[in-house]
């Protein structure tokens, strides 16, 4: 094997992967019938070569991205969705999210403890942007986690009073060691702050959950959901983007923090990159099953070496991030260091902290993607501050995140 893994790398992959025929037949369970269910999206939208063509300029008239945002609203079971090129990434969609659905004098509540890093400065409490929702007089309130858990009482309290108008929950573990929220979870979250304030606007960041469960939070109560197309719904195909689904005036509304008001969606030209979103779309659920896959294999590999991983490797998963707390930082940048060997672009580079933007102290990153920053595709990070734990995500198919985890593995245990 050109990848010269050693015979102990090789034989403890074995054992991991025998042992994960329950685990892997439950995940192909999943993505089959989320297959069926973008499948039946596609036929009943009647999706066909023409909507593939790109426009430029304005973009006004774009049929093929119209049709995508129905077929997304469908998809989230919605009124309404804005899947759109133009967004830059994850936090800039929550972020047109959040604009689009406060005012100043408003409050917005983060419900389980402070959001992912990025958002941070989007929302005033790190750094001094012109531009933060702080600095358009919007209030902020945290429900802070109990017991590294969710504080559904705390959560009732904090959305009481009537100037709270928007609640973000963040689907995801981000840089946080607390487990990551099923769909049942986010279900029950809704139904204690809906009680509490029927008003308010439930938010979800969804970014890293799509397609791991057979339902997605709009199912079960959230208002609006929000991610970005180069993780799970672009399917590894979708070049940049992100997209939103929910009740049609949160939508329309960040549809105007995109653009400008008076124009909204109508505008955004999609420059040849509708069959990109189409079919990144359509492979999306089995993309995620490898991406789910990987992250399972991984924790079984490095449950054998003695390490804590979480979720462990025979739970049943609600996003596609694996931690694995390393302990030591060494042992990080080397298991980083492989990660990134096991890449098919970039895999001659070693990772190194750096101060990443938006991040509040070093961080490493190992990933070698086709699309820049892709995080469908096999990438670790890490914020170098204990308990050093690593976030492994990602694997466009299972065989190629298997060997990215091997050589993580191998690079470990060697003695440099």
């Amino acid at each position: 094997m050109s990848l010269q893994l050693s015979e102990r790398v090789l034989a403890l992959g074995k054992q991991a992967q025998d042992a994960l025929t329950e685990e892997f037949a439950r995940i192909d369970a999943v993505a089959e019938e989320n297959t069926a269910r973008v499948l039946s999206a596609f036929q009943n939208h009647r999706v066909a070569e023409c909507y593939f063509a790109g426009t430029t300029g304005y973009g006004y008239d774009d049929l093929g991205r119209d049709k995508l945002d129905e077929i997304y609203a469908e998809l989230f079971g919605t009124e309404a969705a804005l899947v759109r090129i133009q967004f830059v990434n994850g936090t800039h969609a929550i972020a047109s999210a959040l604009y689009g659905a406060l005012k100043p004098g408003d409050i917005l509540v983060s419900a389980v403890g402070a959001p992912y890093d990025t958002l941070l400065g989007v929302i005033g409490v790190s750094g001094d942007y012109h531009g933060s929702l702080k600095d358009y007089g919007v209030g902020y309130r945290q429900v802070e986690l109990v017991d590294n858990k969710p504080d559904l009482d705390g959560m009732a309290k904090a959305v009481t009073d009537s100037k709270v108008k928007a609640v973000l929950i963040q689907r995801s573990k981000g840089y946080s060691t607390r487990a990551s929220l099923s769909v049942a979870d986010i279900g029950e979250m809704c139904r204690v702050i809906k009680a509490a304030n029927p008003n308010v606007s439930i938010i979800v960041d969804n970014c890293y959950g799509e397609f791991v469960e057979t339902l997605e939070p709009t199912h079960v109560g959230a208002d609006l959901v929000v991610g970005s197309l180069i993780k799970n719904p672009g399917g590894g195909l979708a070049p940049t983007g992100g997209y939103l689904a929910g009740r049609r005036d949160l939508v329309e509304g960040a549809a105007m923090r995109l653009t400008v008001p008076g124009i909204g969606g109508e505008c955004g030209c999609t420059l040849g990159q509708n069959r990109s979103l189409y079919q990144g779309l359509f492979l999306a659920p089995h993309t995620v099953a490898q991406a789910v896959k990987t992250a399972v294999f991984a924790a079984k590999t490095m449950e054998l070496l003695g390490y804590e991983t979480e979720p462990h490797s025979s739970a049943v998963r609600h996003d596609i991030i694996q931690m694995i707390h390393m302990r030591e930082p060494e042992a990080l940048k080397k298991f980083c260091k492989g990660i990134q060997f096991g890449a098919p672009v970039d895999s001659y580079v070693t990772p190194e902290p750096w101060d990443m933007p938006g991040y509040d102290c070093p961080v490493i990153m190992a990933a070698g993607a086709f699309i820049q920053g892709a995080s469908i595709e096999l990438s670790a990070d890490a914020p170098m501050r204990e308990p050093y734990t690593v976030y492994l995500q990602g694997g466009l198919t299972y065989e190629s995140g298997k060997m990215g985890v091997l050589l993580a593995i191998q690079e470990l245990l060697s003695k440099e």
